[in-house]
């Protein structure tokens, strides 16, 4: 009986310190839905958030695409799409990884709390991926300040995109050399392809997050950094730079 006392009173310690420290009150939980911008904010966001959805649905299509001919017995057509999908994926792989740079960068300015998200691996379907970010979600419960946290989470992401382009390039390329198709490697490329959406779903909901923290004197600097990621552009929209 003496270890459940001891456990119901680093229980209670527990319950006390995150009470005292404020985590998980009401006002640093995040919304349930996406609060407005604000036209300034949102002339931003939207002048590049749905620049990478469409590079990311793009690439989504290509991969799906490449499935269906596997599955009509046309090999050759559909690994002539994995190629083609390989240089999409590089490209989006850089805007990823220029936004979370981005985010990075601006966060000292960001004038009043950002809310961070915890990210779970029961999320991710790769091996590699789930192993990754369950290490982070201890350290995800240890860490009070929201600041620190959202900055854990641009490093989670930022390591873990390039993780898994760095998995679906040698898988691409082992096959290539050896010409192995097996249903292993295709099953790699769908379970890679699934984490990199997933990334690339939470570095918006980033981008967004910290979007809503920022003076609006930073705005146009901001925007021209993200204009800068995307040449080469999929929407004819040009990014706004606020005045």
């Amino acid at each position: 009986m003496r270890w459940l006392a001891g456990l119901l009173v680093l229980t209670g310690v527990g319950f006390l310190l995150r009470r005292l420290l404020g985590v998980n009150s009401p006002a640093q939980r995040a919304p349930a839905g996406l609060a407005p911008l604000g036209p300034e904010r949102q002339a931003v966001y939207d002048g590049f958030a749905p620049e990478v959805e469409a590079r990311t649905a793009m690439l989504g299509i290509s991969l799906n695409d490449a499935f269906e001919e596997r599955g009509a017995g046309r090999h050759d057509m559909a690994w002539r799409m994995i190629r083609l999908s390989a240089s999409e994926w590089d490209g989006m792989a850089k805007i990823a990884a220029g936004l979370l740079d981005a985010l990075a960068k601006y966060l000292p300015g960001a004038q009043v709390v950002v809310t961070p998200r915890s990210i779970h691996a029961h999320r991710f379907k790769s091996r590699l991926m789930v192993d990754y970010v369950r290490m982070h979600e201890l350290l995800d419960q240890l860490v009070f300040s929201s600041r620190r946290r959202y900055q854990l989470q641009l490093r989670l992401l930022r390591r873990a995109a390039g993780i898994v382009t760095g998995e679906f390039r040698h898988t691409y390329r082992q096959a290539e050399r050896t010409d192995d198709r097996s249903p292993e490697v295709w099953n790699q490329i769908d379970l890679y392809f699934h984490d990199f959406d997933l990334i690339a779903k939470e570095a918006l909901l980033a981008f967004r997050a910290l979007l809503a923290c920022l003076p609006l004197s930073v705005l146009p600097k901001f925007s021209l950094e993200l204009n800068a990621l995307l040449r080469g552009r999929v929407r004819t929209r040009s990014l706004p730079v606020q005045r």
